[in-house]
């Protein structure tokens, strides 16, 4: 079992930046791929960024390429994502998400694909 913590979420005006971080629980962080999902108001919750165990892939959802970073760190258990140039159509829950092996099958994007869910925080991007 694998619990899943998200932090850094707030108010930001448009073109701002903001750091959220999610603290994993368990003893082999490296072996779940960890992925960010994100749901807006009305809509249904969709991908953002994944990573595999090791750090070494990664994948972004188009509205996000160039603007999102995602990262871990494997010895504190944590992964980040960093926002830049955000703009008002980023307001949404962001979620965190784990799987419980270090791969993706090819639908990374897929939130059937993730196994353990945070339980979210907020991101507002003001205009």
């Amino acid at each position: 079992q694998v619990q899943l913590v998200e932090s850094g979420g707030g108010l930001v005006q448009a073109g701002g930046s903001l750091r959220l971080a999610c603290a994993a629980s368990g003893r082999t962080f490296s072996s779940n791929a960890m992925g960010w999902f994100r749901q807006a108001p009305g809509k249904e919750r969709a991908f953002v960024t994944g990573i595999s165990g090791s750090g070494a892939g990664t994948y972004y959802a188009d509205s996000v390429k160039g603007r999102f970073t995602i990262s871990r760190d494997n010895a504190k258990n944590t992964v980040y994502l960093q926002m830049n140039s955000l703009k008002p159509e980023d307001t949404a829950v962001y979620y965190c998400a784990a799987r419980r092996v270090r791969f993706f099958s090819g639908n990374y994007y897929s939130d059937l694909e993730y196994d353990y869910w945070g339980q979210g925080t907020q991101v507002t991007v003001s205009s």
